[in-house]
């Protein structure tokens, strides 16, 4: 399975002069709930996520640094999450952000590419390879209203756009940024890819993102001895009462939430497209 890619794409030495891989002894991972591992229960409390699937990869010495928080944003992975990541000088960084943004009515594409630049310039100056996770159409996940869908869409792609620029800029003459583009991720748009919120990644989600981050990670020459395997162990069952308890007590409040945040964009939405009608 690949879903990476590496910007600038580099030849890859020949098998004479490959190098030693290079050991990961810090891993740090920044962003939202996903990031916390939400989605991927364990049985006796708390979450564990790809984080933990990616550092176990890496090697049992490995260290694993998650600021990460629930609700997070670019501007917080700019601001407290990278302070407390950069005196431990990590080798590599998984940072997963910008969804939040999405959802939000202040939603700021400039800041979101301001923000990121600033974070990547900030690690590549400690020496840290970054993965940045580029999204999915999420409307394929959690079906939303035909107003919100297409508001959703539209946000998605000015997030991504506001990344890949991020990425291009940080990338032009500079240290490789590595790219795990979730539209492409094999069997990421898959039911079972999903928690029972269908916001977060189910275990099964979070085994795939922590198993294309280490290709992306052994593909920049980096160690990664015990690659994520994709059959699920270790997490809580998740039953159909977890299904219907969720959409009762958080799914439906969340949903009014989010249309009165999206609700701006749609009403643009149809006053453009009510001029472009009558023009």
């Amino acid at each position: 399975m690949s879903v990476q890619s590496v910007r600038p794409v580099r030849a890859l030495p020949t098998p004479a002069t490959l190098p030693t891989p290079r050991t990961v002894s810090t891993l740090a991972t920044l962003g939202d709930s996903t990031a916390v591992g939400l989605g991927d229960p364990l049985p006796g409390g708390g979450w564990r996520g790809f984080p933990v699937l990616l550092r176990d990869a890496l090697g049992a010495e490995t260290r694993l640094l998650n600021p990460a928080r629930t609700g997070a944003r670019m501007a917080d992975v700019r601001g407290a999450q990278l302070a407390a990541v950069l005196p431990a000088r990590p080798e590599a960084a998984v940072i997963c952000a910008g969804m939040n943004d999405t959802l939000r009515s202040d939603f700021d594409p400039d800041g979101i590419r301001a923000d990121l630049t600033a974070t990547l310039a900030e690690l590549a100056a400690a020496g840290t390879f970054p993965v940045v996770l580029r999204y999915h159409d999420h409307t394929r996940v959690f079906r939303l209203p035909g107003r919100l869908r297409a508001a959703l869409r539209t946000r998605v792609t000015a997030l991504n756009t506001a990344i890949d620029t991020a990425i291009d800029g940080a990338s032009a003459g500079g240290p490789a940024v590595g790219v795990l583009d979730l539209h492409l991720l094999p069997g990421g748009y898959e039911r079972a890819a999903w928690s029972v919120d269908r916001l977060h990644p189910s275990e099964l989600g979070h085994r795939l993102l922590a198993r294309a981050a280490g290709e992306l990670l052994a593909g920049a020459g980096f160690a990664v001895p015990a690659p994520v395997p994709t059959a699920c162990g270790g997490g809580r069952e998740i039953t159909a009462f977890h299904r219907a308890a969720w959409i009762v007590v958080r799914g439906t409040p969340w949903l009014v939430r989010r249309g009165r945040d999206l609700g701006p964009v749609i009403l643009h939405g149809l006053l453009t497209g009510g001029r472009a009608r009558a023009a």
